[in-house]
């Protein structure tokens, strides 16, 4: 009979770790398809930063009210960003449908 250690329990846990950059320990900054309102970057960029997403769509409120930037970021953020599960931005599709007009 084989005896497991915690010490095991972490080393098998971290082998078969999950979810974006499991493989290489790097996390990709995604727009979410769960949890949004609008385009989901307020729920990526929580996901990315592992915060809630309340506290980062209240800064980008606060950004918005205090100096105008919230929306023109957002928007920014909205294009630059790509989907979960997409390869490319929506910026880069956006600029390949005009390219091959």
């Amino acid at each position: 009979m084989e005896t497991t250690t915690d010490n095991d329990t972490q080393n098998d846990d971290t082998r078969h770790a999950v979810g974006p950059g499991a493989d290489t320990g790097l996390r990709h900054l995604r727009r979410a398809r769960d949890g949004r309102m609008v385009a989901g970057v307020a729920a990526g960029l929580a996901a990315y930063f592992d915060v809630d997403v309340t506290v980062v769509r209240l800064l980008i409120v606060a950004a918005t009210v205090i100096g105008g930037a919230g929306i023109p970021l957002y928007v920014a953020a909205w294009l630059l960003i790509p989907e979960d599960g997409a390869d490319e931005p929506l910026a880069s599709e956006l600029a390949r449908r005009v390219r091959s007009r």
